[in-house]
C-alpha cells in the first residue's frame, strides 16, 4: 500500500514537513554505508529537548553506540531477526530511563522548591521515568526523521541483559534501541494499515 500523499491544509506544518515526518516516514530495516554525523545527533536532541515532560523531567538518556566493539556487546541482546539491520546501520543508539531524573529537577523545575521530594518514593518515580522517557522516544524518533535520516527503533531485545551489559548503575533503564542512518536496499516493508479517526475518536 503506497503512503497516502494529500496534506492537511488547517495544519500550519507545510505539506512536505507533513510528509517527511509522518505520512512518507517509514521504519527502515536496511542502511546505507552513509555515517550519521555527532553534528546531526546534536542537532536532534538539541530541537527534541524542548518537548513536554511532566514537571519537565526530562529522563531520557542516549548511548550511541558506534564502534564494531560497542555494536558486538549489544547483538547477543537482541532477537535474532534484529541483529543483521544493527549489524549494518551507521550509528545505534539505546534510549533509555533514568530513574534518578528527580536530582535534575532542583534545576529543572526551579519554581516547585519540593519538586524533588514528590519522587522520594521508588515505584512512583520509575513509574514516572519509563512514561515520560517513552515520551521522548517518540520525539526522538520524530527528530531523526526532521533531520532526513531513517530511524528503525526496536523493542525486540532483552532489556535486563542490556541494562547490566551497558548500565552497570543500575538506575539506567533501557526502553528501545533504534537504528539510524540513510535507508539502504529494500529498507521497507510493505506499509501496513492505520485505524480511521471514528474508530479512534469518541465525543462526549
Amino acid at each position: 500500500m503506497a503512503a497516502p500523499t494529500a496534506t492537511t491544509d488547517v495544519l500550519h506544518l507545510s505539506g512536505d514537513a507533513q510528509n517527511l515526518l509522518f505520512r512518507e516516514a517509514r521504519t527502515a530495516n536496511s542502511f546505507s554505508e552513509e555515517p550519521v554525523t555527532d553534528e546531526q545527533i546534536r542537532a536532534i536532541y538539541d530541537l527534541v529537548k524542548w518537548a513536554p515532560t511532566s514537571m519537565n523531567q526530562q529522563p531520557l538518556r542516549l548511548t550511541l553506540l558506534r564502534s564494531g566493539e560497542a555494536r558486538r556487546r549489544l547483538l547477543p541482546h537482541l532477537m535474532e531477526g534484529n541483529r543483521s539491520k544493527t549489524e549494518s546501520a551507521p550509528l545505534t543508539v539505546i534510549l533509555a530511563a533514568d530513574t534518578e531524573f528527580h536530582e535534575h529537577l532542583p534545576r529543572l523545575f526551579p519554581h516547585a522548591p519540593g519538586a524533588k521530594d514528590v519522587f522520594a518514593a521508588d515505584d512512583f518515580r520509575h513509574q514516572n521515568a519509563r512514561l515520560n522517557a517513552t515520551l521522548q522516544v517518540a520525539y526522538f524518533i520524530l527528530g531523526v526523521r526532521a533531520a532526513g535520516l531513517a530511524a528503525g527503533p526496536m523493542t525486540g531485545f532483552d532489556n535486563a541483559g542490556v541494562d547490566a551489559e551497558f548500565f552497570q548503575e543500575g538506575t539506567t533503564k533501557s526502553l528501545v534501541v533504534v537504528n539510524i542512518g540513510k535507508p539502504g536496499e529494500n529498507a521497507w516493508f510493505e506499509r501496513l494499515p492505520r485505524l480511521e479517526y471514528d474508530e479512534v475518536v469518541t465525543e462526549l
